[in-house]
């Protein structure tokens, strides 16, 4: 038998599940040194395979990803899952860019100006779809939008959504205040050394367009943005830098106020804190993806996505992190949870969410960013 049929017909036990992925593999990897069959599953490919790494935003969300995730498609397939954590975007792209390609492989990455700018630093990678059946059960509005940015492809599948709302402490701040003042509760100089903000730059500039009266994706007076952006910080008791501060800010009261993650304020009341949550109109949603990097071994990274974008992987991860999943409402039973969310559309369109506009922010990144920086270190 030659090497082609032999490959093929391994191939074929394994599809249909007369062979484990382990062994698969082994007699792949043993074929092709007997043979020299160049397959995806040489030597090179089997070493890089044994793990795959993931970064996201670690705290609830992480633990979440672990449990239902990564811990059971390790058990299924054997293939480790390595993850590690950032406190926000820009911090974690500063980590890829400086990286050995293939160092890093699936990010949780939080819209499409992310997506955006991956692709625009040549950091994307093109998924084969077939590999990934479980994308059917996706909203399409979450899925249409990545594959405007390359030219129908996708590097990444959608996740999960939610909002940057405002959430404060009902012990202080009653909800009939707060849905009064909306966005500017967090210029309100009653809570002096009471308010919380988060260091990112674009919540930052959204806010304050909010509080201006702009357009957050058009904001026409830029004076005025980075003037109640300065006033936000006088305000402020500090600037929190990842969601477990956020949450530990809240819960430990030395906060009153603060814009803060649907997710992460709903485990907060969870947890019985009397933690109030509202969304102020035109207020921050967004959607999170799963982003392939560039080098990432795919065959391996496409399992993984497949795996974690089936309907019960999906939602127990969604129940654990507290974020509704991108998976269509019309076409999957999300079960008794998810519908109490922040944020959730039993709708499937997500037409009641503003989302960043990635050209807009994108263009301007450079200057905010660096604007933002000086403001934050008091100038």
């Amino acid at each position: 038998m030659d090497s082609t049929k032999r490959y093929e017909r391994l191939r074929e036990r394994y599809l249909n599940g007369d062979l484990d992925r382990r062994k698969f593999l082994g007699l792949i990897g043993a074929a092709g040194l007997a043979y020299g069959v160049q397959t995806p599953f040489s030597r090179q490919a089997l070493a890089a395979a044994e793990e795959v790494r993931f970064d996201g935003w670690g705290g609830v969300v992480s633990e979440a990803f672990r449990k239902y995730a990564f811990d059971p498609y390790t058990e299924k397939t054997g293939v480790k899952v390595v993850d590690g954590t950032f406190g926000g975007g820009d911090e974690y792209l500063s980590r890829v860019k400086a990286s050995q390609e293939g160092e890093y492989n699936i990010a949780h990455l939080s819209g499409v100006f992310d997506y955006a700018r991956y692709v625009n630093l040549g950091l994307n990678s093109t998924l084969n779809e077939d590999n990934i059946p479980n994308l059917k059960y996706v909203i399409p509005k979450l899925t249409d939008v990545f594959r405007g940015v390359t030219d129908g492809k996708l590097s990444c599948v959608p996740y999960d959504y939610g909002t940057t709302g405002i959430a404060y402490n009902r012990k202080y701040i009653s909800d009939e205040e707060a849905k009064e003042k909306g966005a500017k509760l967090l210029i309100d100089a009653a809570y002096k050394g009471k308010i919380g903000g988060w260091s990112d730059w674009r919540t930052r500039v959204w806010y304050a367009s909010l509080q201006t009266g702009q357009d957050p994706n058009n904001a026409t007076d830029m004076d005025a943005v980075w003037e109640a952006v300065r006033t936000n910080r006088d305000l402020l008791l500090k600037y929190w830098q990842s969601g477990a501060e956020l949450m530990s800010l809240l819960a430990e009261e030395e906060i009153y106020v603060t814009e803060g993650w649907s997710g992460r304020i709903y485990a907060l009341q969870e947890q019985g804190h009397d933690i109030g949550y509202i969304d102020p109109p035109n207020g921050f949603g967004w959607q999170e993806c799963l982003f392939v990097i560039k080098g990432s071994p795919m065959a391996e990274v496409e399992e993984l996505l497949n795996f974690m974008l089936a309907p019960e992987t999906s939602i127990a991860v969604a129940e654990g992190q507290n974020y509704p999943p991108a998976l269509d409402p019309n076409k999957v039973d999300l079960g008794k949870k998810i519908p109490t969310l922040p944020a959730f559309d039993p709708t499937g369109t997500l037409d009641g969410l503003t989302f960043a506009n990635p050209d807009y922010w994108n263009g301007h990144e450079a200057d905010w960013s660096k604007t933002f920086g000086r403001i934050q270190k008091g100038y």
